[in-house]
């Protein structure tokens, strides 16, 4: 693909190079070679844009120039995104229904339906059109489930679990499984609580590989529109968590946490149930968030605390073996006067 057709495609400013340059693919900016068109989205790697062997880079608008031809993007990492789009073909997955497969005949499947070998689709599901499921994906009864659901193998939907539109659910993603709901009896047996609400998804959410979105025991779990949710991610039972909200790999919400819009959990963050994280907030990896979080806030560490606090908390820390050293000394010196 010519690299002026590239940048016409992705709307990006093409500087340097000659339009006709022929590109192969789209390669990290370590690996790229002759041919490749590569990207630079984090200043810290600026030094590789000059190292690099690749054809073509695509870079922020006020990203210096240099000899090797540039695609000048505003949003440089989204420019990427779509770059692969133009030269990665996913598989596709023809209509029709494998013969292994097990529908209920109550079941109500739209048109045009990928349903592949072993999966099974109990009474009373609906789904609407343009459904892929893979290999063993199991649809509980009662479920209902939008147009352009993806379900990779072994995915699972619980029982009148509500699905929206262009949702995805990667290999072994589990949504309305039973929330982690026990009471104490007279004896110190712990007695299960019965799950009796559900689980919903609303449109463009994507849940990845082995996380779980449990069901609440009365109510409500939800999912809003376009929230992403990682690898090995626990929503627990009766969590809300709002729209456009990143929740990364290992995120455990417990029970009843409300999560707002356009939040961003990084990895293996922790939050206490009945806890609120306002629109906006950001959590750095590993925090533990015991209390609210305000909206627009940058927490981290344990219990979280304001970004900037916990950076010098933690430089104070690390100099706790010097300090400790120099207040002993003091000490001493003390006790001789006296």
């Amino acid at each position: 693909m010519k690299l002026g057709a590239i940048a016409s495609s992705l709307g990006a400013k093409l500087e340097n190079g000659s339009p006709d340059l022929e590109i192969t693919g789209v390669v990290g900016i370590e690996e790229a070679g002759p041919g490749h068109l590569t990207f630079l989205a984090n200043p810290k790697y600026a030094s590789a844009a000059r190292s690099t062997r690749a054809s073509a880079i695509i870079v922020s608008n006020d990203f210096p120039g240099g000899s090797t031809a540039l695609l000048r993007s505003p949003n440089p990492y989204l420019t990427f995104a779509r770059a692969l789009e133009l030269f990665y073909e996913p598989p596709k997955y023809a209509a029709g229904v494998h013969p292994t497969a097990v529908i209920h005949p109550s079941a109500k499947i739209g048109k045009n339906a990928s349903i592949a070998a072993y999966v099974v689709i109990n009474e009373d599901v609906v789904i609407d059109d343009n459904c892929i499921l893979l290999p063993h994906v199991v649809i509980y009864r009662g479920a209902r489930i939008g147009r352009h659901f993806f379900a990779h193998a072994h995915a699972v939907v619980r029982e009148y679990c509500r699905v929206g539109d262009d949702v995805v659910l990667q290999n072994g993603a589990v949504i309305g499984a039973d929330g982690f709901g026990f009471a104490k009896d007279d004896e110190g047996h712990w007695r299960k609580i019965v799950q009796s609400g559900t689980t919903e998804l609303a449109d463009r959410v994507e849940v990845q590989a082995n996380a779980c979105v449990d069901r609440a025991s009365v109510g409500l779990t939800r999912v809003g529109a376009g929230s992403k949710i990682d690898n090995l991610v626990q929503v627990g039972h009766g969590s809300i968590v709002g729209e456009d909200t990143l929740l990364c790999a290992q995120v455990g919400l417990a029970g009843s946490t409300e999560v707002g819009n356009k939040v961003i959990l990084a990895g293996q963050v922790g939050v206490a149930g009945h806890c609120k994280i306002g629109d906006g907030a950001v959590a750095t990896a590993q925090s533990g968030i015991p209390n609210d979080v305000a909206p627009g806030t940058v927490v981290s560490g344990y219990p979280a605390i304001e970004n900037k606090l916990w950076l010098r908390c933690v430089a104070v820390f690390n100099r706790l073996p010097e300090l400790t050293k120099m207040f002993r000394a003091a000490a001493g010196k003390s006790d001789t006067r006296s």
